[in-house]
């Protein structure tokens, strides 16, 4: 899985530009599933398992990643731009972005010796900043780069002794599990999505539910963990190294009370590393999947995600390890109909 994980983690797939994401994880499980890609560009494919399902699950894990579109080309060759998803900007100065096509660029930064009395401790708005590909003029800019065109951090894959850290963890950690839970046969059948667009607004996730219509839902994300020194014990959310997170709620969804105890049961039963969402923050593809169709019964297992949406973001692969076995041990029970026993 952590050779899955570091591939994926590497490709480009800001939110609405997941084509390269798409067919990565298509050509890794085609073999294992019957596989369709819906209009939206969500990846929805029926994994046939050892036994029969008696309920319909899905199990989700978004494609998509913040990143930046651009919205103008200068005539001094600099480019405008927008985030695509959240990102603060106090993580985009002077960082290198890399275009679908390959173009390198550096997001400007004024140097300090340049800063104004006024702009000295402040972080600039995120609509004062441009992206440098090094062109001379607008014509040469437009050789290159055109409006729309769509980047993501450029940085590597590390693996510190069991900590990784990346760009895109979120959500590349949860489709790197679920990838592992179809190429090894599974005990039931059930629908496994890779949606599209969550970082925008949990697009993808609303039209690959309401294709499946299932009857339970398991989505597989990566949360902020914010276990640093300087945040107060009920702020921290969860902890990296602390084993799968599981939420009773968040900013778009209240979760089943009886599918959040069956997961902490069955994580205590199996021994799996685990620990509760403890703050109420943030939102994932459950917001969307849980109202669909006469609604749908959802449970979110996350990988604790320190600087989530950076170009460093860190976690533990333990951890990633244990929200794959808890997802997996969940599906098997939803499938066999006794996720509420």
């Amino acid at each position: 899985m952590l050779d899955t994980l570091k591939t994926l983690c590497e490709l480009s797939g800001a939110s609405g530009r997941e084509a390269e994401v798409r067919e990565y994880i298509i050509s890794r499980i085609k073999d294992h599933a019957e596989i369709s890609v819906d209009p939206m560009g969500n990846i929805i494919a029926f994994v046939k398992g050892k036994k029969r399902a008696e309920k319909r699950v899905m199990a989700d894990a978004h494609m998509d990643e913040v990143g930046i579109m651009v919205t103008a080309v200068l005539d001094s060759g600099m480019l405008r731009f927008e985030t695509v998803g959240g990102i603060d900007v106090s993580v985009l100065l002077a960082r290198r972005v890399v275009f679908e096509n390959g173009t390198v660029g550096v997001i400007s930064m004024k140097p300090v010796h340049m800063l104004s009395a006024d702009e000295k401790g402040k972080y600039p708005k995120s609509d004062s900043l441009y992206i440098d590909i090094g062109a001379k003029s607008k014509s040469e800019a437009l050789e290159l780069i055109g409006l729309g065109a769509a980047a993501v951090f450029d940085v590597g894959f590390e693996n510190s002794d069991g900590m990784i850290l990346s760009k895109a963890l979120d959500d590349r950690a949860g489709c790197a599990a679920l990838i592992d839970i179809i190429v090894n046969q599974p005990e039931y059948d059930f629908y496994a999505t890779f949606s599209v667009q969550e970082e925008i607004g949990l697009r993808g996730a609303r039209t690959a539910a309401f294709t499946v219509d299932p009857d339970y839902a398991i989505v597989l994300e990566a949360t902020t963990a914010a276990d640093l020194a300087d945040v107060g014990e009920d702020k921290k959310v969860c902890s990296v190294g602390g084993g799968a997170a599981v939420s009773f709620m968040d900013s778009s969804t209240l979760y089943d009370k009886k599918l959040f105890d069956t997961a902490m049961r069955l994580a205590e039963e199996l021994r799996i590393p685990h620990q509760v969402k403890s703050a109420v923050s943030g939102g994932n593809n459950a917001g969307a999947i849980h109202l669909s169709r006469g609604g749908v019964k959802t449970v979110t297992i996350s990988v604790p995600c320190r600087y989530i949406h950076s170009p460093s973001s860190a976690a533990a692969y333990a951890d990633i390890v244990a929200v794959r076995d808890l997802a997996k041990a969940m599906i098997e029970k939803a499938a066999s109909g006794e996720a509420e026993s």
